[in-house]
């Protein structure tokens, strides 16, 4: 009987032990990644493996392992979370054109993010938004200036998107080769772009060659760079649902691309598939279909409550369950989450590591990089800070904290407005007044009229906030549902502009703030300069004020085309890229895309020309120098454009390279630059391929992309 007894306890604990070792398997950071991933799922049951299929991951409390809120924002700075620096809103750093500039604002998101995520887990708190798994880049292409959304965006040019939002991600996920500094994600796959009122049904019908030119192109990019997560959108593209068809998640993105990272829902984009889409009878067909294309995460709950019934009616099976949950846990393991603190390289950062002098400063330097002077009548930018005795800063966006922030935006202290930036930047003995001049709505009565004829300068701050253009619900008093319904500052606007023009002989700098295009021309008449701003971020009215003070010369550039009207494009809801953007668009522009004056002039000259002749294995090489030959310091945005022989349905022209440089007055920089062929093949419709199509090209190193400085043909053999 005591052997018997001895016998059992022998058996117990060598139980526990095996048990213990099983356990520590999986967080045995020694073992290979997959190892790690097939242990955790050999020790999860199937309920608790659905349960982790959500957002809002639930604790597995037997394993050790914490519930986890996958919903995370970083669009221009942690989002949503409390304190953070909040950087120009996505639109406005692409017009910096400062894809280096652009890692390092990233590379101090992802500093702040594990600040935060350390020492919300210190204390034990799960929240959402204070995780790791960031859904930020929006990649989509921003095709159209109705879409409200489109301030997230990098603007309406494939490689300049590309090239931004790569730097982002790479600047997100950090350099570790172990650890990931946190997880990006590309946004919305794919072909997103409003009208944001039916966004959750409509069916986007586009061919093969405007899918993979313009859609994809940046996507494509961003996941042979390693971006580890790729949201799929809420419409249909050509009849299939972007979350369950098997052409965009299976065929292309797996398949085709190798994509190895996670798919995530956009927030309740499965619900949508069945209930508005009707593609699907109901929510369990749904959820099978879902895990079946490729999804491996639900921003909602529609997998975790129904993907045991399709299980149970052998729509789904354990296998693809496995295969799902897999993807995000291997996101897991790369964010360090099974491992020791000890061996996370990002475990000291802390509340020092939020909001501090550097990221203040990074956030001051891309906002100054940002802002794109449009006029400047007479060179009377920029200001003498001596020459003026008195300043009135008006307008209705001159001390708004919502035209700072854009949306999908942190919190800050340290938030400058308009008028506070030229306040500060003043000595005392000058004299600032504010007043708000008028509202959104109201054509007749303005304030400050007075008081800007009896000042010696204006500088008059108007435009749009995120709550009159924005996503559909944030953007609530937007006329359009979040989209714009014309291209005009709002009437109230233009009638104040007139009337302080018509109240003072002193001159007024008009600044306007916006997350898209619109008519400058109607207020352009009554400013002596035209500065438009975006959504600057926290330091906004600080690097207003140094571009106004001549701290910094101007050197943002427009990511976008500013039309003369809508009535110049095809419907909002036509997806297809004729008559759109700069690389399609044959009519006249307020300003095309790239443009921005500087205070200083920049003289171009070739040190190399490309080749005459090239094939699909060169590389298209050039060397230029340039010079500042202006009376101030600054930088310049070298844009190369190439133009395509005259086919049928090539762009106009289209960009391939760009390079932000500075220079000091008088000096002289040499850069060589190289595009690969590859990069001009277009898409083949009949035979389904890319193509190098033979013919004349040239090259075109140019202000923007109406003005070219230097060219230079090459035939494609």
């Amino acid at each position: 009987m005591i052997k018997i007894f001895q016998l059992l306890i022998c058996l117990v604990i060598c139980h526990g032990l095996t048990a213990q070792q099983v356990q520590k398997n999986f967080r045995n950071s020694n073992q290979p990644m997959e190892i790690r991933v097939k242990d955790l799922l050999h020790q999860l049951t199937m309920a608790e493996k659905i349960s982790l299929l959500g957002y809002n991951s639930k604790p597995v409390e037997r394993l050790g392992i914490p519930a986890y809120n996958w919903w995370n924002e970083a669009l221009h700075g942690v989002a949503r979370a409390g304190k953070a620096t909040v950087f120009p809103q996505a639109i406005g750093m692409a017009a910096s054109f400062d894809d280096a500039l652009m890692y390092e604002v990233a590379d101090a998101i992802s500093t702040e993010a594990r600040a935060k995520y350390n020492l919300a887990i210190q204390q034990d708190r799960h929240l959402q938004y204070m995780g790791l798994s960031f859904w930020s880049p929006n990649i989509n292409i921003f095709r159209d200036p109705r879409w409200g959304r489109g301030q997230e965006t990098y603007g309406e040019d494939p490689f300049l998107t590309a090239s931004m939002g790569t730097s982002f991600m790479k600047g997100l996920q950090g350099s570790d080769p172990f650890v990931l500094k946190a997880s990006a994600c590309a946004k919305h796959f794919a072909v997103h772009s409003g009208p944001e009122a039916s966004r959750h049904k409509i069916d986007v019908q586009v061919d093969e060659k405007d899918l993979r030119e313009t859609y994809l192109y940046a996507f494509k990019k961003m996941v042979d760079a390693g971006v580890e997560s790729v949201m799929c959108a809420y419409n249909r593209v050509n009849g299939e649902p972007c979350c369950t068809g098997p052409t965009l998640l299976q065929k292309i993105l797996r398949t085709e691309w190798g994509f190895k990272g996670h798919v995530v829902t956009d927030c309740w984009a499965l619900e949508d598939v069945w209930s508005r889409h009707k593609a699907l009878p109901g929510s369990v067909e749904t959820a099978a279909a879902a895990i079946k294309a490729g999804v491996n995460l639900d921003c909602s709950n529609l997998l975790q409550d129904d993907v045991l019934k399709a299980i149970e009616r052998k729509l789904l099976s354990e296998k693809e369950v496995d295969s799902a949950l897999a993807g995000i846990l291997r996101t897991e393991f790369k964010l360090g989450f099974f491992d020791s603190a000890s061996l996370n390289p990002y475990k000291k950062f802390g509340a020092d590591s939020i909001s501090n002098a550097y990221h203040i400063a990074l956030s001051k330097k891309m906002a100054t990089e940002s802002m794109v002077l449009l006029k400047n009548e007479g060179n009377i930018l920029p200001l003498n800070i001596n020459q003026y005795n008195s300043y009135m800063v008006i307008g209705p966006t001159a001390a708004s904290t919502d035209a700072l922030l854009g949306n999908y935006h942190g919190m800050s202290s340290k938030t400058v407005n308009f008028a506070e930036g030229i306040t500060a930047a003043v000595n005392e003995g000058t004299r600032v007044e504010y007043d708000q001049g008028c509202d959104f709505t109201d054509t007749v009565h303005f304030g400050g009229i007075w008081a800007s004829g009896n000042a010696a300068m204006t500088i008059a701050v108007i435009g749009f906030t995120p709550v009159y253009e924005g996503e559909e619900g944030d953007a609530f008093l937007a006329a359009g549902g979040g989209d714009r319904k014309s291209l005009s500052l709002p009437a109230s606007q233009i009638a104040f502009m007139k009337a302080l023009r018509k109240g003072t002989s002193h001159p007024i700098i008009a600044v306007i703030t916006a997350g898209s295009a619109v008519d400058v021309a109607a207020i352009a008449p009554y400013a002596d300069a035209i500065i438009y701003a975006w959504y600057p971020g926290e330091q906004g009215g600080i690097a207003l004020a140094d571009l106004i003070f001549g701290k910094v010369s101007p050197s943002g550039r427009l990511p976008v085309s500013f039309y003369q009207s809508f009535d110049d494009l095809p419907s909002y809801t036509d997806y297809n890229m004729k008559g759109r953007t700069y690389r399609y668009f044959q009519g006249r522009m307020q300003y095309p895309f790239g443009f921005g004056l500087s205070y200083t002039s920049f003289n171009y000259t070739w040190l190399k020309q490309p080749k005459a002749d090239i094939t699909e294995k060169d590389s298209l090489s050039f060397s230029i120098k340039i010079k500042n030959t202006g009376n101030f310091d600054g930088a310049e945005v070298v844009q190369a454009y190439i133009e395509y022989p005259k086919l049928d349905r090539m762009p106009v022209k289209e960009l391939k390279a760009f390079k932000n440089i500075s220079i000091s007055k008088g000096e002289e920089s040499s850069i060589t630059i190289t595009i690969p062929v590859t990069e001009l093949k277009k898409w083949d419709l009949l035979h389904q391929e890319w193509k190098l199509y033979p013919g004349e090209y040239h090259l075109c190193l140019a202000k923007n992309a109406a003005e070219n400085i230097l060219t230079a043909k090459f035939l494609v053999r």
